[in-house]
């Protein structure tokens, strides 16, 4: 019977329903586009798969059997679930829906993207993100790894698998507490910077690999020269040492704003160091978009990031 049961086809599910619904071969037969003979075969193949009868023939009328009452059951059921398969399938063709696997650097994923994404969704509402936040070279490694299909990150990647355009402007500061003595100034030096505790990113950060570049082009010091006070592993984690007082970094302006608006943080040019840098989209280069992804790309292509001053 098993065996059996899997050359049940679609359409004989479809003769079935049909010829309940229109309680006549002829009409049925109409309806489907078929000869009669043709619905009458599908119906006797639709028996013949199942091993049993599933309509009593009469002279002009048929009834169910009581098979035939369990089959009509589950094929309405079958046929309607067809129906919306096909018609979720046309939406997502459409970009009216998906899904949109996205890594992150922490900087984007924490300060600018919740704001890109809320107003996307209010355009878009059937097209739905999931954000994992992790350092630049993570993010480049899960987007190769097809474990997202879009990233984004704070430097320029290497390599021709990858398809990369800059989107959005980012300058670094130093980050000091609004009691630290330096709080007031507009400037400080490079060589200043060596005495003073210093918070840093992990390796893997775009953050700590764009100021690593400023200090080597600027051919003054390095970080080894540095009294690394603390190593973190995300912007937050950096930012909220520098309030408890841990130490002073260079930090994105993204994830100061707010503290400096409120009075918490001040935020200070290094001379001789512009640390500007872009923040980048991925995807893997041979990556199939579909409509959903396009239409996301081409919203954050246009997106102007502003974080609001206050929380």
């Amino acid at each position: 019977m098993q065996a059996e049961m899997r050359n049940v086809s679609m359409q004989q599910l479809d003769a079935l329903v049909h010829l309940v619904e229109e309680r006549s071969f002829s009409r049925a037969a109409r309806r489907m586009y078929l000869s009669q003979p043709s619905l009458t075969k599908h119906i006797r193949n639709l028996e013949d798969a199942l091993g049993a009868k599933v309509v009593n023939r009469a002279s002009r009328a048929f009834t169910l059997t009581p098979e035939g009452r369990v089959v009509y059951d589950y094929a309405r059921r079958i046929l309607k679930l067809r129906e919306e398969a096909v018609d979720r399938v046309m939406r997502v063709r459409a970009a009216e829906e998906g899904d949109i696997r996205i890594a992150a650097s922490t900087i984007p994923a924490t300060y600018i993207l919740p704001y890109a994404l809320g107003e996307f969704r209010t355009k878009y509402p059937g097209i739905r993100a999931a954000v994992r936040a992790a350092d630049s070279s993570d993010v480049i490694e899960a987007v190769l790894a097809n474990g997202a299909e879009i990233g984004f990150i704070g430097k320029e990647p290497a390599g021709a698998k990858l398809a990369a355009e800059p989107l959005w402007r980012d300058r670094m500061v130093l980050a000091v507490p609004a009691s630290h003595p330096w709080a007031k100034r507009k400037s400080i030096r490079l060589r200043e910077l060596e005495k003073e505790p210093f918070v840093i990113r992990e390796r893997g950060s775009g953050t700590r690999e764009t100021f690593e570049r400023c200090l080597a082009e600027a051919g003054k010091t390095d970080l080894s020269r540095f009294s690394v006070a603390a190593e973190m592993g995300s912007s937050e984690a950096v930012k909220e040492a520098v309030i408890a007082g841990v130490g002073v970094s260079v930090i994105s302006i993204y994830a100061i704003r707010r503290e400096v608006a409120a009075g918490v943080l001040a935020a200070i040019a290094i001379e001789g160091c512009p640390v500007e840098r872009f923040f980048h989209v991925i995807h893997r280069r041979h990556f199939d978009l579909m409509a959903h992804h396009r239409i996301f790309l081409d919203f954050i292509r246009a997106y102007r990031p502003e974080p609001p001053a206050k929380r």
